[in-house]
């Protein structure tokens, strides 16, 4: 993951957010309805924070435990390893079960930020965004001296994983309140019939072109 720039690994950072965004399991349906339950346009832009807020949280207790981990130098080929082999056996699973998990629907409409957390967590979205951060982490720690502190490291580490969350959930709200939109105030919900996707599949075939990825790169870049 080190031979790619930083701004490359930033990029795949925003078109991830993009891809979960637009992905209608992440929540944009929600925000249409919301819209047309209270027959106000604004009323879509609403679930914006409760939806942004969820799927941060799921990004963080994702991110933030592999890239203080992945500080212990010796240790940091087996750590981005065995996100890698984790990405690809939960990819394999979302293959093979697309079904969303049933709690979900017991998550009540005023805990949109509680259901975008857990929705976020059941997919893996944050796990698509491991081996981004951790080359991220592993481009900044070549500039720093060998004999800095771990602190310091660990700080530096923190400070990444939260700013990948932030990005990408920014992007990913943008994308999704704006297809809301769109599709509130000129597509109409025809377009929930005609024009959905089910793209549980192809996230499925991505944790597992993603996790792959990983493996590899940390074997070619140690």
């Amino acid at each position: 993951m080190t031979g790619l720039g930083a701004g490359s690994l930033w990029l795949a950072v925003i078109v991830l957010g993009l891809y979960h965004g637009l992905n209608p399991s992440m929540g944009w349906p929600l925000a249409v309805a919301n819209g047309l339950a209270a027959r106000r346009g604004t009323a879509v832009f609403a679930t914006a924070w409760p939806l942004g807020v969820g799927h941060f949280l799921a990004m963080a207790i994702v991110l933030v435990p592999f890239v203080l981990l992945a500080w212990y130098v010796e240790w940091s080929r087996a750590i981005r390893v065995g996100a890698g082999v984790a990405i690809v056996l939960f990819g394999i699973w979302r293959l093979l079960d697309r079904r969303h998990p049933r709690f979900l629907a017991r998550v009540r409409p005023t805990q949109l930020a509680w259901w975008s957390l857990l929705v976020a967590t059941a997919h893996g979205a944050g796990l698509m965004l491991v081996p981004i951060a951790l080359g991220l982490c592993s481009a900044r720690s070549g500039d720093a001296s060998a004999h800095a502190m771990l602190a310091r490291s660990m700080q530096a580490g923190l400070v990444t994983a939260l700013g990948v969350a932030v990005v990408h959930t920014v992007t990913m709200i943008a994308a999704g309140v704006g297809l809301a939109w769109a599709v509130y105030r000129h597509l109409g919900l025809r377009f929930l019939t005609v024009g959905w996707l089910d793209l549980e599949a192809v996230w499925g075939a991505s944790l597992v072109v993603t996790g792959t990825l990983s493996v590899l790169l940390a074997f070619v870049h140690g």
